[in-house]
């Protein structure tokens, strides 16, 4: 099976040309006879002033600090070696190029680069005069070892900053530079196997969110491997749309579930469960508050910069009759824009182009505030949601993700939703955005580039900010007769007590309009050789129908506003084969697990996880899946 680099190697080695050796002599040495030729003035004597001497002279008398000195004198030296390359030897590499200068009786600090290492050199050099360019020229070719240097300091430059290609392919841009390692995720481990027999039930919340994908990316694409806790493999698979068949009647969404053989652990199969949202025709009037962080931890490019960039994408897609207000929190908090409506887009730029970085994080009086702003913007029968966009950094009032927990799940009953977009490196605290989002009624996403703005923000705004189903729960039970063992992939963080199923007091995760929702488990038929544990020696064999179903699944969920649930339930069908959709995101769920290290995949690796989402990339008009290949072999040379 091939795919677009293959099909690129292949391009470029039909259109590359053998090398032609004769070619290649004649280009050297026309080279070296130019290069032979640059050396000197030639024949005709180029005509000499010494008003540049007069300049320097003048600029000697007039400046009076060690700083100005020291940054004069650099620049006439390199001057003397743009204007002489013949101070240079070709093909030579030296240690370092020393500037020694002074102004009468003054040591100067003479900075120069070393060029293997790339460290600035401050040496201290002994007196000596500024002579005529001859001398100098001549004193510029001694090196270092003639003198009697004091010992040398050195000051490491940051590294270059790798180039990243934006998925349009129309610009290059640097890379976000990772900051100090403060980074907090939530601590789940991995979903354990479970013995049917034992606990055939499994519950959990579904989760929209996005934000593990995109933090992935993010550090990928900066040459390293993303740290394990930072996986979260249900928000991988569920940063891809899917084409899943549309819900019918009245119904806010619509159950696909498809059975089939396991690619990375034979004997066993995967349980693919979809669910597709409703979309809607005409949607409500919505009150949007924008919650940013204006902190001192907010002064990077990709973090208030980029934020300000992103919310201009957005503003394009608001209608009229919708409505903004601007919220900020540092120190103190504080709002900077009153409620105004989106047709009025010049007066909501010029508020955020205003805001600046600098103070502490006062997480939680920006929280009160906003929702206090929201609650006031809220007519029946319209959206109100608050947007937080901050890089999780909460030092001031409630840190505390527990505190936070309790403060946001008593706001939710206003009514009123909660979004979380992160923004930089460093210092995320995603283990505080996923405790908002996930009681918050809203999701969670991490941006860090503009071309996932537009994806978050402009393509997919209306999954995003428009609900069609709350507390959406899902429950499968598993038939002990028929499967032997299963294991959720993902969910960790979203885990419920069986419970909690019936009970509408637990809040759960929501769906919006359009949005699809994927959950995979991997389960071992009776009698499979991957069955891994063993029966036990004073438990009754488990007696049923081998031809019955192979387990039950229940959903449950509210409309919008509704305090009581509806519930949903099929039965699950028998094995059959993997459609295109549920294929990429299997591969995505394997890729997820690969990179969190899970020993579930045995001999399975990244080169069958890009084989398998190559061969159902399908349509792809947004590139998203093409991307997700070029990671997962960035990943694959990273491992190794």
């Amino acid at each position: 099976m091939t795919d677009d680099l293959d099909d690129l190697r292949k391009a470029m080695k039909a259109a590359t040309p053998a090398p032609d050796a004769g070619a290649k002599a004649g280009n050297i040495a026309l080279a070296q006879k130019n290069f032979a030729n640059l050396q000197g003035s030639g024949e005709v004597t180029r005509p000499k002033s010494n008003r540049i001497w007069t300049g320097v002279k003048a600029m000697f008398s007039t400046m009076t600090t060690r700083g100005g000195l020291v940054a004069s004198t650099a620049l006439i030296a390199i001057g003397f070696v743009a204007l002489n390359p013949q101070l240079l030897e070709f093909g030579a590499q030296p240690e370092a190029v020393t500037l020694p200068a002074s102004v009468g009786s003054e040591p100067l600090e003479m900075a120069a680069e070393d060029r293997h290492t790339g460290a600035i050199v401050l040496e201290e050099t002994a007196p000596a005069t500024l002579a005529a360019p001859q001398a100098a020229s001549k004193r510029l070719q001694q090196t270092a070892e003639s003198y009697d240097w004091p010992e040398t300091r050195i000051y490491p430059q940051p590294a270059p900053r790798p180039s990243i290609v934006l998925p349009d392919g129309d610009a290059v841009a640097p890379a976000p530079v990772i900051e100090s390692d403060t980074e907090a995720f939530p601590d789940a481990a991995a979903n354990p196997l479970k013995i049917t027999a034992e606990e055939p039930v499994s519950t959990f919340s579904i989760d929209v969110d996005t934000a593990s994908y995109a933090v992935v990316r993010n550090s990928l694409m900066n040459g390293a491997l993303p740290p394990r806790a930072a996986v979260r493999v249900e928000e991988m698979v569920n940063y891809f749309p899917y084409a899943y068949p549309a819900p019918d009647g009245n119904a806010p969404f619509q159950p696909t579930v498809t059975v089939a053989e396991t690619p990375w652990n034979p004997g066993t199969q995967l349980v693919h469960i979809g669910l597709q949202g409703a979309e809607i025709t005409e949607r409500p009037p919505l009150n949007l508050v924008f919650l940013i962080d204006t902190s001192g931890s907010m002064q990077a490019a990709n973090k208030l910069p980029l934020l300000k960039q992103s919310f201009r994408l957005m503003l394009s897609q608001l209608r009229p009759k919708d409505e903004v207000s601007i919220v900020t929190y540092a120190g103190s908090a504080g709002q900077v824009l009153e409620p105004t409506a989106a047709s009025e887009r010049s007066v909501i730029l010029e508020a955020l182009d205003r805001l600046e970085a600098g103070g502490g994080t006062d997480g939680q009086a920006g929280l009160q505030q906003a929702y206090e702003v929201a609650e006031g913007m809220s007519a029946e029968g319209e959206v109100s949601r608050v947007i937080l966009a901050t890089d999780g950094d909460f030092n001031v009032g409630l840190s505390d993700p527990a505190a936070l927990t309790d403060f946001i799940a008593e706001k939710r009953e206003s009514g009123t939703y909660l979004s979380v977009l992160g923004f930089g490196r460093g210092n995320l605290d995603d283990a505080t955005m996923q405790a908002l989002a996930q009681n918050g009624n809203g999701q969670a996403a991490y941006i860090d580039t503009l071309s996932e703005a537009q994806k978050v923000l402009v393509d997919q705004l209306t999954g995003a900010l428009f609900p069609i189903a709350d507390d959406v729960k899902v429950q499968v039970e598993f038939n002990p007769a028929r499967i032997a063992e299963y294991r959720l992939i993902g969910y960790e963080t979203r885990a419920l007590r069986r419970e909690d199923f019936n009970n509408d007091r637990v809040d759960a995760g929501e769906i919006g309009a359009g949005h699809t929702v994927t959950a995979i488990y991997e389960v071992t038929p009776v009698g499979s050789d991957a069955v891994m544990s063993d029966p036990l020696r004073y438990g009754d064999a488990v007696a049923g129908d081998p031809e019955a179903e192979i387990g039950f699944l229940k959903l449950r969920y509210k409309a919008p506003g509704a305090d009581e649930s509806a519930l949903i339930e099929q039965p699950l069908p028998e094995a059959s084969s993997l459609g295109g959709e549920a294929q990429f995101a299997v591969a995505i769920a394997g890729f997820g697990q690969l990179l969190k290290g899970e020993s579930a995949l045995l001999e399975w690796g990244y080169g069958d996880a890009i084989a398998l989402a190559n061969g159902a990339k399908g349509d792809d008009p947004f590139g998203y899946r093409a991307e997700a290949v070029s990671l997962m072999r960035l990943a694959q040379s990273l491992s190794e």
